[in-house]
């Protein structure tokens, strides 16, 4: 899975950053600019930014503030600390999940099309609601890692 996750960000920036240049190139070089190329830039962009936040989300390097760990010292209560994080971010992520889901309910009814090129921009939609559901698993799996590590604590 880590394998196919970096090759999928990867190949996702590649294509977001070719597509860039080509659009810098024909509109300020050529003074030719390329119509909808913005537009399809969209859907791997849209793809990129969500699943960057559930890759960050997997490997648990979203970019912290941990400034109460300063004052901590034991790593039960380091372990605490993070237990409080990670019920928080499940409390929000689910609120921002659920207004994703009628978000996605939404798009779906309406079936919005680009104005250029009239791609439906569903699928562009369904990024939101998948990246959400995606790091809110992992969010789950780090506070079962957590929880376990502060009774395995106690038990020693």
């Amino acid at each position: 899975m880590n394998k196919f996750a970096s090759y999928l960000l990867t190949g996702l920036i590649c294509l977001v950053a070719g597509g860039q240049f080509v659009q810098v190139i024909t509109r300020y070089v050529l003074e030719i600019p390329v119509m909808g190329l913005e537009e399809t830039l969209l859907y791997p962009t849209m793809w990129l930014y969500m699943l960057g936040a559930v890759n960050a989300s997997r490997e648990n390097t979203h970019i912290r503030a941990n400034v109460l760990e300063i004052f901590l010292k034991t790593k039960r209560q380091v372990v605490g600390l993070a237990i409080v994080g990670e019920v928080l971010s499940l409390i929000i992520g689910g609120w921002l999940t659920y207004w994703a889901w009628d978000f996605t309910k939404y798009s779906l009814r309406v079936w919005k099309e680009s104005p250029t090129l009239y791609l439906p921009t569903f699928y562009v939609d369904v990024a939101l609601i998948t990246g959400m559901v995606l790091m809110m698993i992992y969010t789950a799996m780090h506070l079962v890692s957590h929880i376990r590590d502060l009774a395995t604590d106690e038990e020693q």
